[in-house]
């Protein structure tokens, strides 16, 4: 069976590094399904769950903030500046972190900060819906 090198890879360490022979996540412009021999491309990803399922139809399960996504016919790397393995993804802590950025929006006049904690507030409601999403359903 033909297989795929991934690498997930955030700004603090390496998540996961191992043979797959599927990988579904985020595109930019909708959900992507990479099996091995895909044509080669870069794209930018949206924050939300990157699947990997394994030979053995294992799978590890990665919210992913955003980052870059290349794949070659034999290898897929993604990288994101904030990535979490979905068992490790905390719902109650995410919608705190939300609602402290809610606040600094609020108590903010500067237009680049706004821009900055709307960003944040994106992708704290991507990282609690997955998290709960990956609760109800843990095998998916």
């Amino acid at each position: 069976m033909a297989t795929l090198q991934v690498d997930v890879v955030s700004a603090e360490k390496s998540l996961f590094a191992g043979e797959a022979k599927f990988v579904v996540l985020p595109g930019e412009s909708g959900e992507l399904g990479i099996l091995p021999g895909h044509t080669p491309l870069i794209s930018r990803i949206r924050p939300g769950m990157l699947k990997i399922v394994m030979a053995d139809n294992s799978e590890e399960v990665i919210f992913v903030a955003g980052g870059i996504l290349e794949v070659q016919p034999s290898k897929v790397t993604v990288l994101s500046d904030t990535a979490i393995r979905a068992a490790d993804l905390d719902e109650a802590k995410a919608l705190e972190a939300r609602e402290r950025a809610e606040e600094a929006l609020r108590n903010t006049k500067d237009q680049a900060d706004m821009a900055v904690v709307e960003a944040e507030l994106a992708m704290l409601a991507a990282q609690a819906a997955a998290a709960r999403r990956f609760k109800q359903n843990p095998g998916h």
